[in-house]
């Protein structure tokens, strides 16, 4: 089963995605990035990592920033999921290494054909 990372400080978004995703995928949440980052060390390779960007902590675009900057994640696709409906915002994530940017409110199954585009390829 492929596994799924969701890095969301709204506890609703985890719950929703796992009902949405959670027959097809191994999801695994986190509230925190730096809890995320944790789990990543210690030996985790998710197919793919799902991650708000207004996050407290560390935000999603500082998650991303260490993800691709690091050689031992930099090959694990990115989706950013934002209330931020900002063209400017969404361009620069991409061009940051994110594969695709979604916005919230999102509807589920849009966001599973999405995520299946990008981890069925």
């Amino acid at each position: 089963m492929k596994k799924i990372l969701l890095v969301d400080d709204k506890p609703t978004i985890g719950q929703v995605l796992t009902m949405y995703l959670g027959k097809e995928y191994d999801l695994i949440y986190f509230e925190d990035p730096l809890k995320a980052i944790d789990w990543l060390h210690e030996g985790n390779d998710p197919d793919l990592i799902i991650s708000d960007i207004r996050m407290p902590k560390m935000t999603g675009d500082e998650f991303l920033e260490y993800l691709k900057g690091n050689s031992l994640f930099s090959h694990i696709p990115v989706v950013m999921l934002s209330s931020e409906e900002s063209t400017s915002e969404r361009i620069r994530m991409l061009q940051e290494g994110a594969v695709d940017y979604i916005l919230k409110p999102f509807n589920p199954m849009e966001l599973k054909v999405r995520i299946n585009k990008v981890i069925k390829q």
